[in-house]
This record gives structure tokens, C-alpha cells and sequence, in this order.
């Protein structure tokens, strides 16, 4: 059981967390003066330490170099007591496990640095085996350059050994690079160290800038956290430092443990400004469920309108989408199509990322881009039934993807732009392709949007179990869903395109066949948040953001995720849900 970290702020896998000491400490961050090392067991027996709460004690241990056979280490197996005071446990990714440490100290980590998939694996096996609410502590690695991808990772803890030894050995470290002092004509930082200037720069002050600019990259990094952008941040950093860039993209392969940590809503801007933004983790989610969990709900004989996405978001506040509906006259199911994110039917406009992102706008579309959008939309058509699309989108790029993406299919399609979506003679062609459709009353697109919305977010087939028979008031997109007996259900809330619901509406969410996202808890009434300590057990699929259903012996409630479900079942500190509603039993 850890008492003294506790995570505050999560952004995939990295956090915000707080290092509970007589001062606490704001990770990530640099533990040189919080930590001390009560000694290796390899030479000598080391007794163990009385340990205090103005310092992180790593408890005396056996640390296995990198590459350390299997048997060895097997042979040495981690012991550790349980003690009263912070402490940490040195393991390595075959050893890690629950040791009652407050912080893990990850032995051979500087064998792994250099090496994208070794430092992946490491960390990734180690994080995984490991308590959620626990710190990471990885040393004799982080420099300037590599620091927020540490991080990234899910690293909370590091020193700046390596820092300094480089400024000993002469070298200045800077967030792109390092250079040789001697070569420098002037100093490209305004730390204290660098304030007086390159003719008066030692060994000392080249030491002392190092620190500072490491430590000055972690605040960066935390506050590229609590924004939820550090993503972003990383996507340009990793690219100084070649091994850096290539672990950086091994984690991208790791969906299934980024996708646990990453929240499913947030209102902070997705900037894809690279390739690699199509390996984000919210944008892989939001295309596999729009694969896997969407239904065009209309008649068989409604066409799929396909038109190009917007600077502006929502799209339908554009001028170019309201110039595209007045044509079509609600008379198709319209789906626009964007990179990075492939496909986004109309009822999930709202719905993060899509509302969220913004991208690099050149006019060319790269071979990447194509093959993704592409495939996502192969996929798309083939779960629906539509009997014709008409691609109302421009040649450069969009034309291309559609084309690939129905090359297998008999389903026929119409091309109607003539040089530019929004010439008049383009939206004439598109008048005239949708002629003698009937019009798609407008109850019926918010109906299908609330249940496309629950679909996303709870499950394939929720839209239909919670929301049958319920009448819809509010102008979209305030969209309110009331029972028979005239209470309110839920709520779309238009800033995450997500739903809230009422604990009327979590009853009939439970008692529904819908998929249910539920946090079983002691005999309390909860009243503002449920605190980790009080979950008996919580749905493997809860992720932070999600809705859900709260139940005990004495209290049923509902709310919003602030941990993942795994995190919830593991964690002895930390708010786990933020709850809405209550009401005692």
C-alpha cells in the first residue's frame, strides 16, 4: 500500500503526481535531493534504516545490471520489508512486482537508453507490474533532450546524473543537442550559470547549467501534462536524438497500454502536425469504433454523402458544410472525411478528437495519409449498406481515398465537384445527385445522434438499449433525452460530444443489455468523489473521462472517471471517480 505518491493529472501514460514528503514533490521531477540510497546487498548485509518523511528511501537492495540472465536474477529474487516511512524498491522489468514501496527504482535502465524497443520493453513491463498509484524511477538517464520522452512513457522519477557528468567531461546540454564549451562563441540559454557570459564559463558553471535546464524541461513537461498536450510537445522533441525518436515510436506500437492510460474526452486541442499524429492513441480509438461500434441508422435506401472536412469545427458551423447541407437538403447521411483522423459520420462531429484537432493544411495529401483514411473508410463501408455515395470531395488527395477505399465494392459511385466543392456549379451537381431523395426530419438526426454518441462511448448497441422510447428536447447540440414519465435521461455535452447522464438515466442504464462501465464501492455515500481506497472493484474498461454507474451497499451514483478501471482495482490514493449525482439506498 503506498502513502506518500499519489497521481494527480494523467495524460496517456504520463502524470502529475505528488511525492508526499515533509516538502512534497511535483512529479515528474528530479529526486537528487529527496532520495537516499541505504546501500547494495551484493557486498556487503546492509541493515535497514530508521527512514524519515523528508526523504525517499531506497531500501537496501540487489540491482541487476542490464542483461542480467533470467536464472540470476530469479536466484535474487526482490525482498523487501514493509516500513512506515517513504520508501522505494529497486527491481528490474523480470522482478518488478508489488513490494508495499511507494516509488520503483528501475535497476539497468542505463543499459536500456539508446535502445527504442529495450527502453520500451523495460519500462512498459516494469509499469505494467508495478502498482498505478506508485512512482517510476529511472537513473543515470535523463538529459535535456530525452527527458520528456521519458516521461511520456510513464517515467515520474528521475536524477540528473548524467547531466552533470556531461558537464564535467565539458559538454553543454541543450533540449536539441550538446556541444563542446570550447567551441561555443556564445551561449545560447539565460540561465544564472550562462548569465556571465562564454569567457568566464567552467567546468562548474557548465555543470549548474546542465540542471538547470534539465529541471527547466520537466516543468515544461508538467505543464504539458496538465494542459493534455504533451503528446504534441513529444511528437517534435524526439526528434533531436535518433534513438529517442525511435522509442517514441516503439511506444506507438504499444496501443493497448497507452490506450488504457489515454482519456477518452478532454477539450484541449489535438495539433497533427506530423505522420506520426495518425499513431496517436485518440485518433487509432476514435477510427476502430467508428469501424466496429457505429450504425447509420436510416432507411437502406438513404445515400452515404462523403464531403471534405473543415477548418472550423464543428463541421456543421462552417460555411462550407452549410453550403453543402442547403444543397443536399438533409437528403443524405452525410460523413466527412479528414486526416488525420479518416471518417467522422455527422452524429459524431461532437465526439473527441473530431471536434478537437487541427491539421496541417498543404493541399497535398501524403501516401501515408491516404492509406489511412482509406482503409478506415473501407472498413466504414463495409459494416453499413448504403446504396449509392455520392463523394461531393475535391480531387486532391480525397478522390484518391475514395477511390481506393470502394475499388472492391459494387456499390456505385458519384463524383460531383467541378474544381471546387463550393463553386456554384459544384453544389448545383450536388443538388441535382440527391433530386427526389426524401428529407431527414430533424427529430430523427437528434434521435440518431444521442444513440450514435452512446454507441461510441458505452458500447455497440447502447444507443438502442438506453435510449428507445424517449422524447428529445433542447435544440441541438443541447440535446436533453426524457423518459416516458417525463425525467430527464441524459444530456449530450456539446464540449466533448460525450453524455451525461441523471441517475434515473444510470438505472436505466443498468438495468439495460447495454455494456455497463461500473465502480462497485464500501458502504458509503459518496458525496463530490469517490476516493481510490473506497472501489471494491471497477470495470477493466473504464477509462478516464468515462460515464459511470456507482453502486455500494448503501449509496447507487453516477459520474465521470478521473483513473482508468485497472487503476481504480490496484490504487490506495487518488480520486477515482468524480461523481455527479448520489443518493443513498
Amino acid at each position: 500500500m503506498t502513502e506518500y505518491f499519489e497521481v494527480h493529472e494523467r495524460d496517456a501514460a504520463a502524470r502529475v503526481g505528488e511525492l508526499r514528503l515533509s516538502e512534497s514533490v511535483t512529479t515528474p521531477a528530479l529526486a537528487d535531493d529527496v532520495v537516499r540510497d541505504a546501500g547494495s546487498r551484493w557486498a556487503n548485509p546492509q541493515e535497514l534504516p530508521e527512514g524519515d518523511d523528508s526523504e525517499l528511501t531506497i531500501l537496501p537492495h540487489r540491482a541487476f545490471p542490464s542483461g542480467t540472465a533470467d536464472e540470476v536474477q530469479e536466484s535474487f529474487a526482490p525482498d523487501y520489508p514493509d516500513v512506515g516511512f517513504p520508501s522505494a524498491a529497486v527491481v528490474s522489468p523480470e522482478t518488478a512486482g508489488d513490494f508495499d514501496a511507494d516509488a520503483y527504482v528501475l535497476s539497468g535502465a542505463p543499459g536500456t537508453v539508446g535502445h527504442g524497443s529495450a527502453f520500451r520493453d523495460a519500462v512498459v513491463n516494469t509499469r505494467e507490474a508495478i502498482p498505478d498509484d506508485t512512482a517510476l524511477y529511472l537513473s543515470g538517464v535523463a538529459t535535456p533532450r530525452n527527458v520528456a520522452v521519458i516521461a511520456y512513457a510513464g517515467v515520474d522519477l528521475v536524477d540528473a546524473d548524467r547531466a552533470v557528468i556531461r558537464g564535467t567531461q565539458g559538454r553543454y546540454l541543450t533540449t536539441e543537442g550538446e556541444y563542446d564549451v570550447e567551441e561555443l562563441d556564445e551561449l545560447p540559454c539565460a540561465c544564472a550559470a550562462c548569465q556571465q557570459g562564454v569567457e568566464s564559463f567552467g567546468q562548474d558553471e557548465c555543470v549548474e547549467h546542465n540542471v538547470n535546464v534539465l529541471s527547466a524541461e520537466l516543468a515544461r513537461v508538467r505543464r504539458r501534462i496538465r494542459d493534455g498536450r504533451l503528446r504534441d510537445y513529444v511528437e517534435g522533441q524526439a526528434r533531436h536524438e535518433a534513438w529517442v525518436t525511435a522509442a517514441f515510436r516503439e511506444f506507438d506500437q504499444q496501443y493497448g497500454y497507452l490506450e488504457e492510460r489515454t482519456p477518452t474526452v478532454r477539450d484541449s486541442l489535438l495539433l497533427s502536425a506530423t505522420e506520426d499524429a495518425l499513431r496517436r492513441v485518440e485518433i487509432q480509438r476514435f477510427a476502430e469504433r467508428v469501424t466496429t461500434r457505429f450504425r447509420a441508422r436510416y432507411d437502406d435506401d438513404r445515400p452515404l454523402l462523403l464531403v471534405p472536412c473543415s477548418a472550423k469545427k464543428p463541421y456543421s458551423e462552417s460555411q462550407s458544410h452549410r453550403q453543402f447541407q442547403d444543397a443536399a437538403n438533409y437528403r443524405a447521411h452525410v460523413v466527412s472525411m479528414t486526416s488525420p483522423i479518416g471518417v467522422v459520420p455527422q452524429e459524431l462531429e461532437l465526439t473527441y478528437p473530431a471536434q478537437h484537432y487541427d491539421s496541417v493544411v498543404t493541399g497535398n495529401w501524403s501516401a501515408e495519409e491516404v492509406e489511412f483514411v482509406a482503409a478506415v473508410l473501407e472498413r466504414y463501408l463495409e459494416r453499413t449498406d448504403y446504396p449509392r455515395v455520392i463523394a461531393h470531395v475535391p480531387d486532391e488527395g480525397y478522390r484518391e481515398v475514395v477511390e481506393r477505399a470502394t475499388q472492391g465494392s459494387d456499390v456505385p459511385v458519384e463524383f460531383t465537384v467541378e474544381d471546387h466543392p463550393t463553386t456554384s456549379e459544384s453544389l448545383a451537381n450536388l443538388r441535382d445527385a440527391l433530386a427526389g431523395e426524401d428529407q431527414i426530419w430533424v427529430s430523427e438526426r437528434e434521435e440518431n445522434t444521442l444513440k450514435a454518441v452512446a454507441d461510441h462511448h458505452i458500447g455497440g448497441g447502447a444507443g438502442d438499449a438506453l435510449f428507445e422510447d424517449v422524447e428529445l428536447r433542447g435544440r441541438y447540440p443541447k440535446l436533453q433525452a426524457i423518459d416516458p414519465d417525463g425525467e430527464q435521461l441524459a444530456a449530450l455535452v456539446p464540449q466533448y460530444g460525450s453524455l451525461s447522464f441523471t441517475l434515473a438515466g444510470a438505472r436505466r442504464w443498468v438495468d439495460s443489455d447495454a455494456p455497463t462501465k461500473r465502480v462497485e464501492i464500501d458502504g458509503f455515500v459518496p458525496r463530490g468523489s469517490v476516493l481510490a481506497p473506497g472501489v471494491v472493484d471497477a470495470s477493466d474498461d473504464i477509462r478516464v473521462g468515462d460515464e459511470v454507474v456507482v453502486e455500494g451497499p448503501a449509496a447507487f451514483a453516477v459520474g465521470r472517471a478521473a483513473m482508468p478501471g485497472p487503476a481504480m482495482n490496484e490504487s490506495t490514493r487518488g480520486i477515482a471517480v468524480e461523481v455527479r449525482h448520489s443518493e443513498e439506498k
